[in-house]
């Protein structure tokens, strides 16, 4: 959070053509202020037509950009904007019938591409931890291509905690592990929670026993999937479920 002299706050930090434009889009949150460079960078022209009339544009060199932003991934175009917005009620079964939930996912990359897959398979909740997780930073929302901004996204204190309120609204929690039942062949039941563990631990142990184990299959044991790569995985086989017939609408890959 950038603050004035004053310490007062002045937003957050949003970099990126996508997560900017999708910022805009989804409304719900203000954009505080604009940078970027010249010459401008190819597709500013779609952030112009979704700017507010009150935000101007200032500009920058470019390695002030990557100063201000902390990194150079900023596509020559950074933004203030008011904090991100989490869910503040828990998810309701008959408007979310199928959730996502991760559990200690601490690399911002992992996090975003998690978000990303879920927007793309329909599953629009999503339950995250503050402890040992990260949040939903730049970096996260640069990885998402600025869809988390359109997720209803709720911050639990813990996995345990998050467990509870899921099983007190209804839903059946279906969690990866290495020694679960098939997830090609899981009976799955709405509504439902999907739980991916954090990189390298897995699943809080506590939480295993609270739900059904399911294991996607692979090549040998003796690796495992990337944990962004087993939530997308799991995300289109219960996305398939509700959806069979999704749209083939995507972004660009190179304009990320």
């Amino acid at each position: 959070m950038f603050k004035n002299k004053n310490d007062k706050p002045l937003g957050e930090v949003v970099y990126g053509l996508h997560p900017i434009i999708e910022l805009l889009k989804a409304k719900k949150r203000k954009l505080v202020a604009l940078y970027t460079c010249k010459p401008e960078p190819k597709g500013f022209k779609a952030i112009e037509q979704l700017l507010p009339n009150h935000v101007s544009v200032t500009y920058l060199q470019r390695d002030a950009l990557a100063k201000f932003a902390g990194t150079t991934d900023h596509q020559s175009v950074v933004a203030l904007a008011t904090p991100f917005v989490y869910r503040k009620k828990f998810f309701e079964p008959k408007q979310h019938k199928a959730l996502l939930m991760l559990d200690s996912i601490q690399d911002v990359r992992n996090l975003g591409a998690m978000l990303r897959s879920a927007y793309c398979t329909g599953v629009t909740g999503v339950i995250i931890t503050q402890k040992h997780s990260a949040s939903i930073s730049a970096a996260a929302l640069k990885a998402s291509a600025g869809l988390a901004e359109h997720l209803d996204i709720y911050l639990a204190p813990s996995a345990q905690s998050a467990v509870l309120q899921l099983k007190q609204a209804g839903y059946h929690l279906y969690i990866t592990s290495f020694k679960g039942e098939s997830a090609l062949k899981a009976a799955y039941k709405d509504p439902l929670c999907i739980v991916i563990g954090g990189e390298g631990t897995g699943v809080t142990p506590s939480i295993m026993k609270e739900g059904t184990q399911v294991t996607i299959p692979q090549h040998t044991s003796e690796i495992s999937y990337n944990a962004s790569v087993a939530a997308g995985i799991m995300l289109f086989i219960v996305s398939q479920r509700h959806s069979p017939g999704r749209s083939n609408a995507s972004i660009e890959p190179g304009n990320l």
